[in-house]
């Protein structure tokens, strides 16, 4: 059986913590910053962890486990 191949795009847009979940940005922070107030950027800046019901899903796609 080949082993599978890593997901591009998962591999740049999450990575894990020391404890093994599964680290993600938030969205809304690329444009149209103008609108937006510095409390808002200044928030959506900071990582976020990704659903407990998907960390299985996104962890198969990516490179590496723990």
């Amino acid at each position: 059986m080949p082993k599978q191949k890593t997901h591009s795009s998962t591999k740049k847009r999450f990575w894990l913590t020391g404890s093994g979940k599964v680290n993600r940005s938030h969205s809304g922070k690329n444009h149209k910053a103008e609108t937006k107030n510095r409390k808002r950027k200044r928030r959506l800046r900071q990582g976020a962890l990704v659903a407990s019901t998907q960390e299985s899903t996104v962890k198969s796609m990516m490179p590496y486990k723990k």
